[in-house]
């Protein structure tokens, strides 16, 4: 489940470069998926598995792609817990910060399979196409957004997870200092062989 390049990332033909233009991208992550037929899309993947349950890893129906292995679940709850002690998790008053919805176009709009502000897990959507979905999140860490894609190659398909992290504070860089090990060496790596499963579950390659 490599960490994948900027470059590599930025060649892809995305709506979200020039959406987030001027917003970082931290980091990008790609899982390559079997090939089992040609065109299928980020949202026929997503509305299949989620009509499917993988009881190995806890995974029902859901909204979203990525399921919680027993271990990043523990690391979860341990973040909110120190999130709710130190009071990082409360959102902060909507006239202190811009959703990134307000750079939606009318022609995204038009195109968005889900009306932005829509909850997705800890997430709202900003907009979610046939190909990429777009999500974020705000507290008094940062505000982040999640970049999901799903490009077809001649062989196989590759899915995407690009992070996006704007500055709320000083604190900001510290605290993705802190989290970074997480994410790199368990987080990320966890929910992309996830995704990888229910690919194989939903098309019948496990």
């Amino acid at each position: 489940m490599p960490q994948v390049s900027t470059q590599e990332f930025e060649r892809l033909p995305l709506r979200v470069h020039t959406f987030l233009a001027g917003v970082p991208l931290h980091d990008v992550w790609s899982v390559d998926l079997p090939r089992w037929r040609a065109g299928v899309t980020l949202d026929e993947f997503s509305r299949t598995a989620n009509n499917c349950k993988l009881d190995a890893c806890g995974c029902s129906k859901s909204s979203s792609l990525f399921t919680h292995s027993p271990l990043v679940r523990v690391l979860l709850d341990l973040r909110f817990f120190v999130g709710r002690f130190f009071g990082w998790d409360h959102e902060p008053a909507a006239t202190a910060w811009k959703t990134f919805a307000t750079r939606l176009t009318d022609t995204d709009r038009s195109r968005s399979l889900a009306a932005a502000g829509t909850r997705d897990g800890f997430f709202r959507v900003v907009y979610r196409f046939e190909n990429e979905q777009l999500v974020e999140l705000i507290n008094r860490t940062a505000h982040a957004a999640a970049l999901s894609a799903l490009v077809e190659t001649p062989t196989a398909y590759r899915f995407y997870l690009g992070v996006y992290v704007r500055s709320v504070s000083r604190f900001t860089p510290f605290y993705m200092a802190l989290i970074d090990p997480f994410r790199k060496l368990i987080v990320y790596p966890s929910l992309l062989h996830g995704v990888h499963a229910r690919w194989n579950q939903a098309f019948d390659k496990g």
